[in-house]
């Protein structure tokens, strides 16, 4: 199968560009793939280095005179490779490959999926789901419950959560454990108890209310706690609420890192705590790594979890009830240590690559063999 995959973002791309480049890395022995985004773009240097794939500098903006060549050269590009799917990730590709598209006969089928939780009831989303979405992606049941209360809801609509290299992020063994503690926060007692995250520090990624509750731990609970946080490092108005929660000297910010592995590893127990969250890579990463983890109720978040037995499910906000799970935490090591193991086994029966990729490789032959385009209009 011939397929094109396009990605709008010029620098980080997040997600988006994790979930592309698994793809790439699973199918690209049997398929012949290409990916059109922006030559800046973190995609654009990861999707080079995956052999086989060809890369196309492509952008997707909305100033119109832009728009107008970009499309052009997208056409172009189009009629020469003749693709079977192109794989849209977004509004503003899905809107260049839609024009793109107008008037081509055939027309490559067009699966598009949704990452996030944004609201999808605008013009522009009507007229892509009429014209140009053959099959379409949720990353969760709770982002297709979004898109059945749409325009999208007449489009064939598929289930396929994230998958991630679950042998790539297997759990360290207890010396390693111990390296990595000492380089995170120097000579460590015995008893320490670490909670991580790689999901960044924005507000509303809720590492704050963590923070919060473990301020409110009674003072010899407290000091056995420490955080490690991976993303942007927090500015000066974060740093001062760490500061106010006298937890400045029990938070590590590692900053952005390419290898999660060593800040993770070194940890107890994750958590994503985010206010709003589609599914979360994340919430996968840290259970793949052996760490039962604590999250929020937002969004497709508890689908990763099952409460008690590998995770922890509160309230968004909930400072309150992340402090009863930290005392739970830490009085029964014995019942964490379970829980890691369940989480390492989920992880491997349901986040693996091949599970993912055969999920969307799925979707993909059936756009194929659906009725045609102007059929469906």
């Amino acid at each position: 199968m011939k397929i094109l995959y396009t990605n709008f973002h010029r620098r980080n791309g997040g997600g988006h560009v994790t979930y592309i480049v698994n793809l790439l890395k699973t199918l690209g022995g049997a398929h012949r793939l290409t990916v059109a985004t922006p030559g800046s773009s973190r995609l654009y240097r990861y999707a080079g280095q995956v052999p086989g794939v060809t890369v196309v500098d492509m952008s997707f903006t909305s100033r119109a005179l832009a728009m107008a060549g970009e499309v052009r050269r997208l056409r172009a590009l189009l009629k020469k490779e003749k693709y079977d799917v192109v794989h849209v990730n977004a509004s503003a590709d899905h809107r260049h490959v839609m024009l793109a598209c107008a008037g081509l006969h055939p027309r490559p089928r067009i699966v598009w999926t949704k990452h996030n939780d944004h609201p999808v009831q605008s013009l522009g989303h009507w007229i892509r789901a009429r014209l140009a979405t053959d099959q379409a992606i949720a990353v969760s049941a709770f982002v297709k419950d979004m898109l059945l209360a749409s325009a999208y809801r007449r489009v064939p609509m598929h289930v396929v959560r994230h998958g991630i290299d679950t042998d790539y992020f297997s759990p360290p063994d207890p010396q390693e454990k111990r390296e990595l503690r000492r380089r995170l926060f120097g000579p460590v007692p015995d008893g320490l108890f670490v909670l991580g995250s790689s999901g960044g520090t924005d507000y509303d990624k809720g590492w704050l209310d963590l923070l919060a509750a473990v301020a409110r731990l009674p003072a010899e609970r407290r000091a056995r706690v420490r955080v490690v946080v991976a993303g942007d490092p927090p500015d000066a108005r974060k740093m001062r609420r760490v500061s106010d929660l006298g937890l400045a000297g029990q938070v590590v910010f590692p900053g952005l890192v390419d290898d999660v592995r060593p800040v993770l590893g070194a940890c107890d127990a994750g958590f994503v705590l985010s206010y709003r969250e589609a599914l979360s890579y994340a919430c996968r990463e840290t259970l793949s790594l052996g760490l039962p983890t604590l999250v929020s109720d937002a969004g497709g978040l508890p689908e990763n979890v099952q409460n008690g037995v590998d995770g922890w499910i509160v309230p968004a906000r909930g400072v309150a009830e992340i402090v009863l799970v930290l005392e739970q935490m830490l009085a029964e090591p014995g019942g964490l240590a379970r829980m890691a193991d369940a989480a390492r086994r989920k992880s491997r029966d349901e986040f693996t690559l091949e599970r993912f990729a055969r999920s969307t490789l799925d979707v993909y032959e059936q756009a194929c063999l659906g009725p045609s385009p102007a059929a469906r209009r």
